[in-house]
């Protein structure tokens, strides 16, 4: 694969799982709360695709002030990496069935991994179906790869950063609309949202068909929001991992954005941290 966008149409999948070099595929298909989606994957999946973890593999385990999905460790992560199959300077196609959401939590660490080559199948499992794509059923374990991946190539904000960000730039909310207001949340030990952020939730990056919004949609829809080239932008959501795909869409329009990995779950277990309720102002500051 040579495109540089971040996501691949679920026919330009199929044609260049064809190919000689086909792409690494991974299935990261992954439900807050459980269950793990492992049985899924086994009772249908893309065909060579391998089955990726989110909860054991993407992410670490630490103080509830880390939040439930903070980053794992580069050795962890080096060491999933090669599980998979994965070797340095490999094309990787991660997937869901849940429009991108958890697949792009897989996209962005493979990127901050220093991975060139790394895209989303847009639309997801159903995509691929809907555009005749065919299933294997069972499990892939592949030979063990080499690569080699060190950290730092996306931006990582913590918390003060991301405090900062709200009077330096654009930080935005990434969670639905009513956990942003603080009229529920059904996770964290409180509701509402980090002083100063806009409300930007990621199924607004969305079509009706779970497919990307076009990067001109989406560059508007972020202006709208206050988003602007000349001033740093930060995403956040409950714990790290729809943010993820929030990146996701900023990336294709355009934007680069720093992404707070302990998010909603780490700030809200933190009572030194204000928390907001209510509406926030959605322009510039």
């Amino acid at each position: 694969m040579t495109d540089t966008t971040p996501l691949i149409d679920a026919r330009d999948l199929a044609s260049v799982l064809s190919t000689t070099h086909p792409p690494r595929v991974l299935d990261v298909r992954w439900k807050l709360g459980g269950p793990p989606g492992l049985g899924e994957y086994e009772r249908g999946h893309i065909p060579s695709a391998v089955y990726v973890d989110l909860d054991t593999e993407l992410a670490g385990h630490g103080a509830a002030t880390d939040g439930r999905h903070p980053l794992p460790s580069e050795a962890d992560f080096r060491a999933a990496v090669r599980r998979w199959g994965l070797n340095d300077r490999d094309s990787v196609v991660v997937y869901d069935d849940v429009s991108g959401m958890s697949a792009a939590r897989a996209w962005w660490l493979l990127r901050h991994a220093g991975f060139t080559d790394v895209r989303v199948l847009d639309g997801g499992l159903a995509a691929w179906l809907g555009s005749g794509g065919a299933l294997e059923t069972g499990s892939n374990i592949p030979e063990p790869g080499t690569a080699a991946p060190t950290f730092g190539s996306m931006p990582v904000i913590d918390a003060d950063e991301a405090a900062a960000l709200t009077e330096s730039g654009v930080l935005l909310d990434a969670r639905a609309g009513e956990r942003f207001r603080g009229e529920v949340e059904p996770v964290d030990p409180r509701a509402g949202h980090i002083p100063g952020a806009v409300s930007a939730p990621t199924s607004e990056n969305l079509r009706p068909d779970g497919r990307m919004l076009s990067a001109a949609d989406l560059a508007s829809r972020f202006a709208a929001l206050g988003v602007t080239s000349d001033a740093p932008v930060g995403v956040y959501c409950g714990s790290g991992v729809t943010a993820a795909h929030e990146a996701l869409a900023l990336e294709l329009a355009g934007i680069d954005a720093a992404l707070y990995p302990g998010s909603w779950s780490a700030w809200s277990n933190d009572p030194a941290r204000p928390v907001a309720t209510g509406t926030a102002a959605t322009g510039a500051h």
